[in-house]
């Protein structure tokens, strides 16, 4: 037990880095996480020790360790992290049309389809300030890492409100010198193993073994994937939207074509109840929606 004769007031800061590090399992991915140093975490964990009276972890060389004070105490924390996440999502709920709207998407959705529908908003209502987070992985809503997220493919999450956009097609795009080699002749650009279970990932693989051709280059970003396509490395799988507006690129035809992905936008409903939010989000979908149709 810490010994502490007077116990400093207990902080929700604390708590929030005490999860983070239970998260992390380590005290530098925690650190990394909060975007904080890593002594900064530990200061905070001696913090919320002296607060309580407990040791929360083990020191050790191989890292800091909970202990069984601090496993008893990671349902009540995250109890609290619930209605502190709860709070604030309540009160964006108050608002009028002024103030940040964050939104997450893939950096490719971020770029080409949500930044061009937000072109007008500072005219119209300059009070809004649109933050836009490109996002790989899919951003936490209960946590409050944005307010709205675009999400290919189907999503997950009982309480999300759930707008379908469309659906994105994708297709096979390279120079017309590339589309014209035979074949077994032809170079593909693929996807990083950082994303094996990719869908287009997995689909692309398969189609270029069939083909008895190879893959040249691989990223994991879909902006780089496009424009090795259009500088003349290779054939790439590119979602339509972004493809059909590079005059360099060709698309090459496909018996059993790549099927399109569900586009979804999605939204935490203590947010929604924002006007500013709801209106942010009717200008992506209505912009999407337009984009995607003129694709199909």
């Amino acid at each position: 037990m810490v010994k502490n004769a007077h116990k400093a007031p207990l902080s929700w800061d604390d708590l929030r880095f005490f999860l983070e590090l239970v998260r992390a399992g380590s005290l530098m991915a925690a650190a990394a996480r909060l975007s904080v140093e890593h002594s900064t975490v530990a200061r905070r964990i001696s913090g919320l020790e002296a607060a309580l009276g407990l040791r929360l972890f083990d020191r050790l060389p191989r890292g800091w360790q909970p202990t069984s004070n601090a496993t008893r105490l990671i349902a009540r924390a995250e109890a609290v992290e619930r209605e502190i996440l709860a709070l604030g999502r309540s009160a964006s709920s108050i608002d009028e049309l002024k103030g940040e709207v964050r939104i997450s998407a893939p950096p490719v959705l971020l770029a080409l389809l949500v930044a061009p529908g937000l072109a007008r908003l500072g005219v119209t209502h300059p009070g809004i300030v649109p933050i836009m987070i490109g996002a790989r992985r899919a951003s936490d809503l209960d946590r409050a890492e944005a307010d709205i997220a675009l999400r290919l493919g189907p999503v997950s999450g009982l309480d999300l409100i759930v707008r379908k956009l469309g659906n994105v097609p994708y297709g096979l795009y390279g120079r017309q010198d590339q589309i014209e080699r035979p074949a077994a002749e032809r170079v593909y650009i693929g996807f990083d193993d950082s994303m094996p279970d990719l869908p287009q990932a997995v689909w692309l693989e398969e189609y270029v073994r069939k083909a008895g051709a190879r893959i040249g280059v691989r990223s994991n970003d879909m902006a780089t994937l496009l424009e090795s396509a259009r500088a003349g490395n290779g054939i790439a799988m590119l979602p339509c939207f972004a493809a059909t507006e590079q005059p360099e690129l060709t698309e090459l035809p496909c018996n059993a074509p790549f099927e399109a992905r569900p586009l979804h936008l999605v939204m935490h409903p203590d947010v929604r109840r924002a006007p500013r939010v709801r209106l942010v989000a009717d200008r992506v979908a209505e912009h999407v929606r337009r984009q995607l149709d003129q694709n199909r």
